[in-house]
């Protein structure tokens, strides 16, 4: 199920900061009360091979994402404690520590469940009882929520594939110049680019100049 133009769900998870004090978060309500984008990331689990690549990525970025007024959240399905103890394992040791955003503790899967970005499969037997396959960890979905709550962008990479950090930061300002300005972003545009008027003319204006 896509999320993309409906509200994010406003479901309360666990989490933690960086220095280790337990937390709430509603991802929907760190949207709408702060007046602010929101981006989060879903990651398989901590202590893994890609996984540090991408929370590293999204660390160095931090300041491109605040200028740009959006707030970035990691998430899992681990413990806090085992947030905790990443944290506190040096980058060079294959850790996270110097991630300073919070990182979301799902273990009851209710969030990621109800996004369905969870690998499982279940089937029956003749019986009627069901059958589980699959990791029940998340692929590496991301969302891009609006200061409304509004899902602007969803993507699912499969486990082996890290994600590009810039093609958020672009989607982002993306959206703000259509927030601004009421003109459409068209393919492979980047900031300080024409973008087009959502019309016949328009587009016809657009693909003659470009």
């Amino acid at each position: 199920m896509s999320f993309v133009g409906k509200k994010f769900p406003s479901i309360t998870v666990d989490a933690i900061s960086e220095m280790g004090d337990d937390l709430k978060i509603n991802v929907f309500e760190e949207a709408v009360k702060n007046n602010s984008k929101v981006l989060l990331f879903w990651y398989p689990k901590d202590f893994t091979f890609v996984c540090p690549t991408e929370l590293h990525a999204f660390q160095a970025a931090l300041g491109d994402f605040k200028e740009r007024n959006t707030v970035v959240i990691g998430a899992s399905c681990d413990t806090n404690e085992v947030h905790f103890a990443w944290l506190n394992t040096a980058k060079d040791n294959g850790g996270i520590e110097g991630v300073t955003y919070p990182l979301i503790a799902d273990t009851h899967r209710q969030l990621a469940g109800t996004l369905g970005i969870l690998d499982q499969e279940v089937e029956y037997t003749e019986e009627g009882e069901e059958v589980f396959s699959g990791s029940n960890v998340s692929y590496r979905a991301t969302y891009l929520i609006d200061e409304t709550g509004k899902v602007f962008h969803e993507s699912v990479n499969d486990m082996p594939l890290g994600r590009n950090v810039k093609e958020y930061i672009r989607l982002i300002d993306a959206y703000a110049h259509v927030q601004k300005h009421g003109e459409v972003c068209p393919a492979n545009w980047e900031e300080g680019k024409s973008a087009m008027n959502a019309t016949r003319t328009g587009v016809a204006e657009y693909l003659s100049a470009n």
